[in-house]
């Protein structure tokens, strides 16, 4: 596999969506009931990457996966928090993707200044209980019956990891593009590249 781990464009839209679609038609992982359209989902990018990072790991191409961070909640004590969404494209699992991308998007989101990611994952799910446990993240609690989808109720897990150490005073997070201005930026993306398994 002859990949890298990038940040994404607006032109990686439709291969993503590819991913993204089916999990919302055929599966309870998205509790969304109708995959969004093709603009809708180039606006879904734009809108992140107007301030937090949202990555793919790009094989020659063809996106393999991808991930990106969201605010947590909106207001102001909240701001060194943030929430994590993962997918990997079928054909592609098993192949370290998803450590791959959260070990880069992790180290990005630490040089922005967020302190904490959380991650909600519809019960039962054990592949991506596993990826997120084996990225440290702890359970923390469980949503019951919060979403209703194809004829069922459903809990939402709730994962938790510190990113960084807690600082006692901290400054805001700065917009990805900021922090990619830094030396460092380039080897917080490349940090995923060593868990991809050729």
């Amino acid at each position: 596999m002859d990949a890298q781990i990038r940040m994404a464009t607006e032109l990686d839209a439709e291969q993503m969506l590819a991913i993204y679609a089916p999990v919302v038609r055929e599966t309870v992982i998205s509790f969304e009931h109708e995959p969004p359209s093709l603009p809708e989902f180039r606006d879904r990018v734009r809108s992140t990457l107007k301030r937090m990072p949202w990555l793919v790991c790009d094989n020659d191409g063809e996106i393999a996966g991808y991930a990106y961070a969201s605010p947590f909640r909106t207001r102001a004590g909240y701001r060194w928090t943030c929430e994590l969404t993962i997918y990997v494209h079928p054909g592609y699992r098993r192949c370290g993707i998803g450590r791959a991308l959260y070990t880069s998007l992790f180290q990005c989101l630490a040089l922005q200044g967020y302190c904490v990611a959380v991650a909600a994952i519809t019960i039962p799910n054990p592949a991506s209980v596993a990826l997120h446990e084996s990225m440290g993240m702890q359970r923390i609690g469980t949503y019951e019956k919060v979403g209703y989808k194809h004829g069922q109720w459903l809990d939402d897990g709730v994962w938790q990891v510190q990113l960084q150490p807690i600082p006692a005073d901290p400054e805001p997070p700065v917009p990805w593009r900021q922090a990619a201005a830094s030396a460092r930026w380039h080897d917080a993306l490349g940090a995923g590249l060593p868990h991809l398994k050729v």
